[in-house]
């Protein structure tokens, strides 16, 4: 719990006018609240938010461009015990992410208690020796300052336990605000000297089409019973601007395919009388607008690709 001597750190740091630039990633069980902080470091949306856990399916990284530094964030999915091949591979993707960053950031929800599922991916991070650990106590604005105090050593407890070193135990809470700030601050001396390695003005390198498939799947999700968060994806087809259009009222054309895994599924992401596809369509075109600063066209339709999880040849086709 040693935050103040690495705030003053930075700030010695800061007059020799040295850069860094690095990758850290945020892991924790499904729903710690990865995204949400992600989102709320770079100050703009960039990897989808949902109340429902496993949402985030691809590696979305978000770019904190600082005078002194640029800290770039990979958002990977939750690790889980894998059930399907998709799962798996999901998996995969979070090791070998691990593998390859400079700091990792270990998200624990204060409103709940250190169990299982966070136990299964600490004795993972303990198998990781060189890469400095930041244990990031999320969602803090849900909690009381006696609760945040017992969560805070029960997390310094689990690190013993495991013979984890935590460079830092930080507590924040991102839709709040609160300490965000600071968790830059003491996730940036953990990284290497060096350039930036991105140009300013950018957030994410994610291509804008994957983007786009992530905010109709984010909208998608909403209000969906429990069994089909797993079972839907996005496919962009197209992103084509309208032709014939005036210049100072361009328009784009979007096609994009919603994949379920079977017919039964299909109705509920429609609706009755086809209200809930319509009311996916308003919202995600809003965030679409907001995200490519040009009005949009959205065309949807929903599709059955059967039992996509668990069949290789179509995670290939829809992108994983």
């Amino acid at each position: 719990m040693n935050a103040m001597s690495v705030r003053t750190q930075t700030s010695e740091q800061s007059a020799e006018a040295v850069h860094r630039a690095g990758f850290a990633c945020f892991v924790g069980r499904p729903n710690a609240g990865k995204s949400t902080l992600t989102n709320a470091l770079v100050g703009q949306k960039v990897a989808i938010t949902s109340n429902r856990p496993q949402t985030t399916r691809h590696t979305v990284r978000g770019i904190v461009h600082r005078p002194d530094a640029q800290l770039i964030l990979v958002d990977t999915p939750g690790l889980h015990k894998p059930r399907t091949l998709l799962g798996e591979r999901l998996n995969d993707v979070v090791r070998a992410t691990w593998a390859e960053v400079d700091v990792i950031g270990f998200c624990l929800p204060a409103d709940q208690k250190i169990g299982p599922g966070d136990r299964f991916i600490a004795k993972e991070l303990a198998g990781i020796k060189k890469t400095p650990k930041v244990a990031v106590v999320t969602k803090t604005d849900l909690v009381d300052s006696k609760a945040l105090a017992e969560q805070l050593i029960a997390v310094d407890r689990l690190g013993e336990e495991l013979g984890i070193t935590w460079a830092e135990i930080v507590p924040v809470s991102a839709t709040a605000g609160k300490q965000v700030d600071l968790l830059a601050d003491l996730l940036i001396p953990l990284l290497p000297e060096g350039p930036a390695l991105y140009p300013e003005g950018d957030l994410t390198d994610e291509p804008e089409q994957v983007m786009v498939a992530e905010l109709i799947r984010e909208a998608a999700l909403e209000g969906v019973r429990d069994e089909l968060p797993h079972s839907i994806a996005v496919v962009v087809e197209e992103m084509l601007p309208r032709e014939d259009r005036p210049a100072d009222k361009p328009l784009l054309d979007i096609h994009a395919n919603v994949f379920i895994e079977r017919p039964s599924q299909k109705g509920i992401v429609i609706g009755p009388k086809g209200k809930r596809l319509k009311e996916v369509g308003i919202k995600s075109r809003r965030q679409i607008e907001a995200l490519l600063g040009t009005p949009v066209f959205l065309d949807l339709h929903v599709k059955v690709a059967k039992d996509w999880q668990r069949d290789p040849k179509q995670l290939r086709r829809l992108g994983f």
